[in-house]
C-alpha cells in the first residue's frame, strides 16, 4: 500500500506519545474529543490548520465508523504516513481497551456516589472542551454571513433530525447550498488535508479487503466460533455512523440476541465505558472478553477491537483518493467550504445537546464548565489540568451537597 509520509525523524514515535496522553485525557466522548484533538494538533503543535482539519472531519462524518479514530487515524497518517496512523491508533485506543479488559476481569469497578461524581466532572469538562472548539473553529471557518448561516441551518438540521443521517444530511447541505452561493460570495477553501495522498491502488485494495471481511467471515463461521465473534463485531462497526453511542444497539443485537452475553453484564460494560477516556468503542474489549465465543477473554477483547475499529479505517483509506483529487477542483474547493462551515454547525449543535441532556443541573456545574472553559479559552491550560480539575470540583461538591 503506497502512502506518501512526511520524511520526519521519529514521527511515528512522536505520534504516539501526542495520542497516548489523549488516550489517557480524552474523556466525553467523539464530539468532545474532536475538540481535544483540534487543540493538540491545530493549535498547539500547528500538524495541520482549521481548514484541513474541518475537511478530515467532514469526510469522516460521511463514513461509517468511528469517527474521532478515524479522524486521529487521518492525522496520524498526515504526521508520518502508516505507521503514523496505526500508532495514532494505538496511543488513543490501548489505555481505554485495556481498563474495559481489566473491569471485564473483574478488577475495576465504577459503583458508588464518589465515581458518579467523578465521572460528571469528566462530563463537564466535556462541555468546556466542546464550546472551546465551536468558538476557536468558527472564527476561522465562518467568517462571513453565508457560511454562518450555513453553520446555523446545519445545527438546526442535527437537533430537528437527530441521529447519523442528520449529520450526512446537514455536511451535504453545506457543501451544496456554499457551491451554489460561494461563486459570488467568497474564494474557495484551500485544497483537502496535505500529506494525504493514497494511491488509488492502495484505495482499491482496501476497499477489496473491506469486502472480504465483510463477507467471508460469516460464511466460514460456525455458531460461536471466533470468526462469528469478528463477524458481529465487524458488521457493528461498518454499519453505524457518527460513532461512540451509536454503535450500542448493534453490538447489543449482535451479542445479547444470540446469548453471548446477558443484559446485565451488556449495561455494565456500556457504564464503565462512560468513565473511559479515549473511545467508546473500546467497549468491545470488555464485551469480546465476556463473550461466548472468546476462546479466552484477551483473545476475545483483541478479536472485538481489531473488528469493530478495522470497517472504518478501510472505508477511510479507500475513500482518501477521491478525496484528495476534489482540491483540485474549484468547484469541489467551494463545496468543502461549506462542508467546513457545516462542521461547525454539528459542533455547535452537540454543545446545545450537551446543555439540554441534563449535564449541567445546577448553578455549581455552571460554574464548572466556565471556568473550564476559561482555563482552556485564555488561560490555555493543558486539557489534562482542565479535565482534572473539572473532576476534583465536582467531587468537593458532592462532598459538601
Amino acid at each position: 500500500m503506497t502512502m506518501r509520509a512526511p520524511d520526519r525523524p521519529n514521527g511515528a514515535g512522536a505520534v504516539f506519545l501526542a495520542f497516548l496522553a489523549l488516550g489517557l485525557t480524552s474523556f466525553g466522548g467523539p464530539i468532545a474529543h474532536l475538540g481535544y484533538f483540534r487543540r493538540a494538533f491545530v493549535e498547539k503543535r500547528r500538524w495541520l490548520d482549521d481548514a484541513a482539519y474541518a475537511d478530515l472531519v467532514a469526510l469522516c462524518q460521511f463514513l461509517p465508523g468511528p469517527t474521532s479514530s478515524q479522524v486521529g487515524f487521518a492525522i496520524g497518517l498526515t504526521r508520518a504516513g502508516p505507521l503514523g496512523a496505526l500508532a495514532a491508533f494505538a496511543g488513543f485506543t490501548f489505555p481505554s481497551a485495556v481498563l474495559m479488559l481489566a473491569f471485564a476481569l473483574g478488577t475495576a469497578g465504577l459503583d458508588g456516589p464518589a465515581s458518579a461524581a467523578l465521572l460528571h466532572g469528566l462530563k463537564l469538562a466535556a462541555v468546556a472542551v466542546v464550546a472551546d472548539a465551536v468558538l476557536g473553529m468558527a472564527r476561522t471557518l465562518t467568517p462571513d454571513l453565508p457560511r454562518a448561516a450555513i453553520a446555523l441551518l446545519a445545527a438546526a438540521v442535527v437537533l430537528l433530525l437527530p441521529g447519523a443521517f442528520a449529520q450526512i444530511l446537514a455536511i451535504a447541505l453545506g457543501a451544496l447550498l456554499f457551491r451554489m452561493l460561494g461563486r459570488r460570495t467568497a474564494p474557495g477553501a484551500p485544497p483537502a488535508a496535505p500529506g494525504l495522498a493514497v494511491s488509488a491502488r492502495a484505495g482499491w485494495i482496501a476497499l477489496g479487503i473491506f469486502a472480504i471481511l465483510a463477507l467471508l467471515p460469516p460464511l466460514l463461521a460456525s455458531a460461536g466460533s471466533v470468526l462469528s465473534l469478528f463477524a458481529a463485531f465487524f458488521r457493528s462497526g461498518a454499519l453505524v455512523f457518527g460513532g461512540g453511542h451509536v454503535v450500542l444497539p448493534l453490538l447489543e443485537a449482535e451479542l445479547v440476541a444470540p446469548g453471548w452475553l446477558d443484559m446485565p453484564t451488556f449495561l455494565a460494560g456500556y457504564g464503565a465505558a462512560q468513565a473511559m477516556p479515549g473511545p467508546l468503542f473500546t467497549v468491545a474489549s470488555f464485551l469480546g472478553a465476556l463473550a461466548a465465543p472468546a476462546p479466552t477473554p484477551l483473545v476475545g477483547a483483541a478479536v472485538a477491537l481489531l473488528a469493530i475499529f478495522l470497517p472504518g479505517f478501510l472505508l477511510l483509506v479507500a475513500a482518501l483518493p477521491a478525496w484528495a483529487r476534489l482540491g483540485a477542483s474549484a468547484g469541489a474547493r467551494l463545496a468543502l467550504t461549506g462542508a467546513n462551515a457545516a462542521v461547525v454547525g454539528l459542533l455547535a449543535a452537540a454543545l446545545v445537546g450537551l446543555g439540554l441532556s441534563g449535564t449541567i443541573g445546577s448553578a455549581f456545574d455552571a460554574l464548572i464548565v466556565a471556568a473550564a472553559f476559561g482555563a482552556l479559552r485564555f488561560a490555555k491550560a493543558p486539557p489534562l489540568l482542565v479535565v482534572a480539575g473539572s473532576a476534583v470540583a465536582s467531587l468537593a461538591v458532592w462532598s459538601f451537597a
